[in-house]
Order: C-alpha cells, then structure tokens, then sequence
C-alpha cells in the first residue's frame, strides 16, 4: 500500500471540508485503484522476524492485526479526523461501542461523571447502571442550563458527557462555555456529535476534547451498517484510548469501515439537503401540535444559541403530543410513507415512539427525569419530496385527531 500523491496531512489538512470527504486520507495499492481498496483480512504477513518484532514494540509502522489496524479502517480514521478538525480517530464497531470506549478508557473506581440528563436510551445506561458497577459515581443534570454544569463539579469530576442536540428532546449545549469551564477544571469534555456531524458543527473547534459517534447514523447514511468513531488529540487516542480498544476490541469491520467511507462522500449534500426538508417540514407539522422541538425554528427555546453553533438545523426534530401513547401511536400507525424505525440519519424519512423504543429501557422514572414523555414522537426527515412527507403527515395528523 502507498499513500496517494498529495496526502501528506500537511497538505491534507489545507482542503476544504467537500475535498476532504472525498479525497482525504486515501491510500492506493499498487493497482492504482480509484475507489479505497476492500481488505478483508484479519491478518498480516511479515517479511522477516524483526520486522514483527519492531512493530509489535511500536518502533516501526505497518500492520500486525486488524483488531489493532487494518488499511480500510485507517483510511476511514483518517478521513473521519480531517473533517472533525481532530489530530486522530479510531474507528469502533458502533456508536454504543465508541460511547463506551470514550468513557471507559479515562475513568476508574473513584472517580465522577456529570453527564446531560437527556441522552439516547443506551448513553443514559451506561450512566445509571454501567458506571457504577466499576465504582465511578455520576451526576445527571439538565445540560441546557450553564449553571448546572458548575454547580455539578466536584473534586473527582474526571469527565462531561453530553449530546448536543440531546436525543430526542433536542436540547443545545452552550459548547463555549462548558468546554471552556471543563478545561479550567481538567475535566475532559465528551460530546457525542451524531445529530449534527461534522458538516453541521465541529465541537473540537469549541474547546471540546473528546467527540463520538454513530458512524451507523449520518455518516453511512442510508441505512446500511454500524459503525463508531472517536477522535481527539493523538496523546488521548494514542494513549489513552488505544491500549484499551486493543485490549477490549471493540472494533469497527474492513467492509463497514468502506461503506461509512463512501457515505462521506456525499454527507454534506445529504445533510444540508435533508435539513432543508426538515426546516420546511417541521414548520408545517408545527401549525398542528401542542409542541415542536427543533433548533432552527424561532419557537425553540435555544434557537439562538443553534443559530451560532450549528450550520444547520439538521435532519431531526421532535413533537410532544397531548394524548400520550395512545396518540402518539395512532399517527404512527396512519403513516403511509414514512417508516416506523427507531434508526436515524437515514436518508429515508423514518420516525419512532422513543418511550415504547429507544428510551423503553431507562424506564419510566428516568424517562420522565430526560423529557422524554409517552407524547413524545421523533421524527428523521430523509431525501424524499418535503411535500410528499408533509401530506402525509396530515393525513396522519388528522387521522390521530390533531
């Protein structure tokens, strides 16, 4: 394998966002292959002994195993870090993986999270029922309000960890101001970027230290894989995350890792083309229910604050209906175009029952602790025709009785 003409990362990181997603961290075989080369391997061979030797023991680059690296994954890592804005990137074997990895590879017995209230079902998990069980202790707090961030630090407090927009009640976290109160206190700051990606918001470039992903999500983008990501400083994913990924494994596949690769590709043509849809369409399905939850519209609490940070609004927002589940179910069951699917990022329209799906799990205690209520519906708006999904989403409107 040989690095393509030009991608030395001094250079690399010169390119605009729209070249890098296409071009960035490429390698080439010697077949001169124009689309990133398959390699489905688990193992390497070694042209004498001492070559494995000295790169078991770091002192020379190459392959030794693709739990470790492999030339498909390290093309997607690279590619990944480009766009962050991130000195490195390791890959993982899905979003949930990286949230793990990310938290788990910093902290140990002792120590203290302050981590946002509203979360996915499984990132508000490893919170409340994971941490504890290695002794690390946590703080949940609602992460729009600034104070409560300060107010939350202890002594011990290792780590922030937060979404922004929070799914499903798409709160906004001032990432000015946290970061920079995290890093007056050494406390390391990670965000899980998945609503936004890159192409809307790059949190490192507001003082964030750590982002995950779902690579699953956006990044892929239709539907197809799972996937993970963290990025960071090459200290944090050297040597902070990497011993424990090589030693837990949670790793991202060759074949998953090239087709998150080619969703980069078109990412930014997809996401701002689905945030249109989605402005346009929320601003509809707004005129017809008790509460709308999405950053770009001027109802949202934090409409402002998304406005600085976010390039877009997005492709995903949320609405809280006054007939709880029984409602709530009702228009998912008269939907005729979009799907019902707790997956998001797609390039198809699908929407979900967070309470009965995603966030069943935490349980109802701690769903009504995040916001999340039996009314509540989230909606991933896709690539389909906006006028197509709003008369849809009329008919079953009107059919739940809205």
């Amino acid at each position: 394998m040989k690095r393509t003409t030009g991608q030395d990362r001094s250079i690399t990181a010169t390119w605009r966002p729209a070249t890098q997603a296409v071009r960035g961290g490429t390698w080439r075989s010697e077949m001169g292959e124009t689309s990133e080369a398959l390699f489905l391997t688990s193992g390497f061979t070694y042209d004498d002994a001492a070559t494995v030797a000295a790169r078991f023991a770091g002192e020379a680059d190459g392959m030794t195993y693709s739990r470790v690296q492999n030339p498909t994954v390290a093309m997607l890592e690279e590619r990944i870090a480009l766009l962050e804005g991130a000195q490195a990137c390791r890959a993982q074997a899905s979003g949930m993986a990286a949230m793990t990895a990310a938290l788990l590879c910093q902290l140990s017995a002792g120590d203290h999270v302050v981590a946002a209230k509203a979360a996915f079902g499984s990132c508000r998990w490893l919170v409340d029922n994971l941490l504890p069980r290695f002794g690390i202790e946590s703080t949940t707090i609602h992460a729009a309000d600034n104070a409560a961030w300060e107010a939350a630090i202890r002594p011990n407090t290792k780590v922030f960890f937060f979404e922004s927009p929070a799914n499903p009640t798409m709160d906004i976290v001032d990432l000015d101001h946290v970061c920079a109160l995290a890093r007056a206190h050494g406390i390391v700051t990670v965000v899980d970027n998945a609503f936004a990606t890159s192409a809307l918001q790059r949190p490192l470039d507001l003082g964030a230290d750590v982002v995950a992903y779902s690579a699953t999500k956006m990044m892929d983008g239709q539907g197809r894989v799972m996937a993970g990501a963290i990025c960071g400083s090459a200290d944090f994913i050297n040597n902070v995350l990497m011993p424990f990924q090589r030693n837990t494994g949670p790793t991202c596949a060759p074949f998953n890792a090239w087709v998150v690769l080619k969703g980069l590709e078109t990412l930014d043509l997809r996401i701002r083309r689905q945030s249109e849809n989605a402005l346009k369409v929320a601003a509809f399905v707004e005129t017809r229910v008790p509460r709308m939850l999405y950053p770009y519209l001027p109802s949202h609490p934090q409409h402002a604050l998304a406005l600085k940070q976010m390039s877009a609004g997005g492709t995903i927002f949320s609405i809280d209906l006054a007939g709880g589940r029984e409602q709530a179910h009702a228009l998912l069951d008269a939907l005729q175009l979009i799907d019902i699917s707790n997956n998001i990022g797609d390039s198809r329209s699908l929407m979900c029952h967070p309470a009965s799906s995603t966030h069943h799990g935490v349980g109802p205690e701690t769903r009504a602790d995040m916001g999340v209520g039996e009314g509540l519906l989230r909606l991933n708006i896709g690539l389909e025709d906006p006028d197509d999904l709003i008369e849809d989403l009329d008919q079953a409107l009107t059919k739940a009785g809205l």
